[in-house]
């Protein structure tokens, strides 16, 4: 075994999984994460646990599992992350956690997501489950939003023996996990489904098809109800658009939009009658996480796809591991061009994108390098539709029916590193905050938002 480099993980080949939407990545087995696990040199600073938002003992977990110990290394994990399957698969280890181990300096990184996903694997197969709260204190608590930010919240807080109430507006738990990430690479039944019973299972109630804001509100919820704190994780939803000319023609679609057709609605699977445009040849617009899960479900359904970003493939912002697997399926990546049109036929669906080439100047305030308009440089890729994926905001709903909770210009809810709102009693955390992020980040955000919650109520009942 060389030390300096990762134990290999098993993966679909990458012309089958094209056509399927089965799992890419088939994870470790009980050897494998174990000769991965003594990689780690069990450092004394343990710098990968300051780049975990979760704050999850990483160094303990791994040593646990180094032994074979594999239950007691789910106890550690399950402590501080209530989603350690979803974690270990679709969170950017390689820019946290294992940005930080010092393994990486002179080789790999230890691949401390994928054990994490093993780990967590191997304890639902063996019907291990986190342990559940012995009593409750009485006091109720209400979390919006069963996403990620919401589910971690509520865990935390029904641990601390709460009694937590999640209101969740579509008809299935898990928020951007069940309608935003597909199935190839986010198990929704194996995976997902386990996840939020292993929540429910701690004592918490989750009640889907209510929308804050219209089936109730939050000052009801206060009032009426008799929740003494409110925590809000209800994501962001609400699509951006470029505003180019053709964006209203038949055939463009938000990501948003297409994803939840395909993930949450079923429309990939052939028995199912939810509806979804087949296109022969197709554009994503955008770079991110949520451009290359539209582009390869987008492959996967029989079209020729490209992902059209006005910077080059070192500035894409989605995961390495994600563009690396979409080049293998055979996605096309248009680099540096940028939208400036959609065209229609005399029918109004769309027959071509129209692009600008760019170059990219000097930095700008990010540290990123400007992208450039070259002139002149203006040409057409023919598709018959576009996915726009530019990010989201947060859906102003329940800030507009919320007496005294503010929120900023981009419909983003404010509010402290601790979570606390304007409004007393309500914290807030993850996309509505922040606008679009991470899972693993909105999960942090989850957890800051319990801990002000139990601090906040600690004082008021003197606990």
């Amino acid at each position: 075994m060389d030390m300096f480099k990762k134990v290999p993980v098993a993966e679909q080949d990458a012309k089958v999984r094209a056509t399927n939407f089965e799992e890419v990545c088939l994870g470790y087995t009980l050897e494998e994460a174990m000769a991965e696990a003594q990689r780690c040199i069990n450092c004394k600073n343990k710098p990968c646990v300051s780049g975990c938002p979760v704050s999850i003992d990483i160094p303990a977990f791994i040593q646990e599992v180094k032994e074979g110990n594999i239950e007691a290394a789910y106890r550690i994990i399950s402590q501080s992350s209530a989603l350690p399957a979803v974690c270990g698969r679709v969170c950017p280890q390689e820019r946290q956690c294992e940005s930080k181990c010092i393994r990486g300096i002179k080789g790999e990184a230890v691949s401390i997501g994928k054990l994490e996903r093993f780990v967590a694997d191997w304890a639902r197969e063996n019907g291990i489950a986190p342990e559940k709260p012995t009593s409750t204190n009485g006091i109720k608590v209400a979390v919006v939003g069963a996403g990620p930010a919401g589910l971690t919240a509520a865990g935390d807080l029904a641990k601390l023996g709460y009694e937590v109430t999640i209101y969740e507006a579509l008809h299935k738990a898990g928020g951007v996990l069940v309608y935003g990430i597909p199935e190839f690479r986010l198990p929704k039944d194996k995976v997902v489904a386990k996840e939020v019973e292993n929540v429910k299972n701690l004592g918490v109630t989750i009640k889907t098809d209510t929308i804050i804001g219209r089936s109730i509100t939050i000052d009801e919820l206060i009032d009426e109800e008799g929740y003494e704190a409110v925590f809000i994780g209800s994501g962001a939803g609400l699509p951006r658009f470029m505003g180019i000319p053709g964006e209203q023609a038949n055939g463009v679609f938000s990501a948003n939009e297409y994803l939840t057709r395909s993930n949450l609605m079923k429309a990939y699977k052939n028995d199912y009658e939810t509806p979804i445009y087949r296109a022969n040849k197709i554009a994503i617009v955008g770079g991110g996480n949520v451009a290359m899960d539209a582009a390869r479900t987008a492959l996967r359904l029989g079209a020729e796809t490209h992902v059209i970003y006005r910077r080059s493939e070192e500035e894409l912002p989605a995961r390495v591991e994600e563009v690396h697997h979409a080049q293998q399926e055979g996605i096309i990546f248009d680099l540096l061009r940028n939208p400036t049109e959609i065209l229609t036929d005399d029918n109004g669906w769309v027959r071509a994108i129209k692009v600008v080439k760019m170059e990219l100047g000097e930095a700008d305030a990010t540290g990123r390098r400007k992208p450039m308009v070259i002139e002149g440089s203006e040409y057409e890729i023919e598709v018959d539709a576009v996915i726009m994926s530019l990010g989201t905001s947060p859906n102003p709903l329940i800030s507009s029916t919320t007496k005294g909770l503010d929120a900023n210009k981009k419909g983003c809810l404010i509010a402290t590193e601790e979570g606390c709102t304007s409004k007393e009693g309500v914290y807030a955390g993850g996309d509505a905050v922040t606008g679009a992020a991470t899972v693993i980040l909105a999960m942090g955000a989850g957890k800051t938002g319990a801990h002000g919650i139990h601090e906040y109520l600690t004082k008021k009942h003197s606990l």
